[in-house]
């Protein structure tokens, strides 16, 4: 049985973690002015200890989401490190934990209003995805990504999910496990929540920040992984013909964490199953996330 989370932390305070609260009217719900950060902490079950992956550059993400959203006096980032440890350590998970830190506009006002800021943090179990090891059946949304210039797809705000979940409930509708956005000028950008790696010829190529993609902790971590045994990684542009001839396709992310994808529009990717360079990668991936290997200790912070 997963553990249960107990509390969170919201404005600097350990309460209930049913007792959070904020008004139906905020402008963070009712104008979206809410920036958000999802960040995964992963036992070590060798030492049976708990350490954060990748704290520090989700924090960046998050400061620079507060600053395009003109948040008034918006928490720091040694606060809001604090807080991530604070979420872990007060829930005593036994387990791996998924993280959410928030902050957003707590008070009543218009969609101008820039304060004022509230936060909250909390950790809680997340199971992984069923078909981790199976693969996943996506199709190319008729729906298309947001761009730079209408919600900026690299500020992780709440209300650019929007999309995403319009794309999501069509795919789940028509019998698919998650859909793949196009941009406007109809190239592939990524998921509903996660971003897309292709295998062409053993060369790993990923969608460029010009395709309107979410500047990803994970997506980087892949790069430096794939670098690190030996794969060319482009960045640059994927057609949508293009994952109909794929030799293996992937997706990643914090909350996806790497999953690999073995149909698109009905048509099968490759064999029809996860390919070998993708589960060589999903087994660094977990390697470096649980720090089983010595590699990249700087990117995991212990509780």
């Amino acid at each position: 049985m997963a553990w249960t989370a107990k509390y969170i932390i919201q404005n600097g305070k350990k309460i209930g973690f049913d007792e959070a609260r904020v008004h139906p009217f905020s402008v963070g719900h009712a104008y979206g002015g809410t920036v958000f950060e999802g960040i995964r902490a992963y036992m070590n079950y060798s030492t049976g200890k708990l350490a954060v992956f990748r704290l520090e550059e989700h924090l960046v993400r998050l400061d620079q989401g507060m600053k395009f959203m003109r948040f008034d006096n918006p928490p720091s980032r040694d606060r809001m490190r604090e807080a991530v440890l604070d979420a872990v350590r007060v829930n005593d998970p036994d387990d791996d934990a998924y993280i959410r830190i928030q902050v957003h506009i707590e008070s009543l006002g218009s969609m101008a209003s820039t304060g004022s800021v509230g936060w909250a943090c909390g950790a809680m179990p997340r199971e992984r995805n069923a078909k981790r090891s199976s693969g996943l059946s996506v199709h190319v949304s008729s729906w298309t990504r947001i761009t730079d210039t209408t919600m900026p797809p690299r500020i992780k705000a709440t209300a650019n999910y929007h999309a995403g979940r319009i794309a999501m409930l069509q795919a789940k509708a028509d019998g698919y496990d998650n859909a793949l956005l196009m941009t406007r000028a109809g190239k592939i950008s990524e998921g509903t929540g996660a971003c897309l790696f292709m295998v062409r010829d053993g060369k790993l190529i990923t969608p460029s920040r010009e395709n309107d993609i979410l500047e990803s902790v994970t997506r980087d971590t892949i790069i430096h992984l794939a670098a690190e045994h030996s794969l060319s990684v482009e960045q640059g542009i994927i057609d949508r013909t293009e994952l109909y001839i794929a030799d293996e396709l992937f997706f990643c992310g914090t909350g996806q964490e790497l999953l690999p994808i073995t149909s698109v529009d009905k048509l099968p990717v490759g064999d029809g199953k996860p390919g070998a360079i993708t589960m060589r990668l999903q087994e660094a991936y977990e390697s470096v996330v649980r720090g089983t290997t010595n590699a990249h200790a700087e990117w995991r912070t212990p509780v």
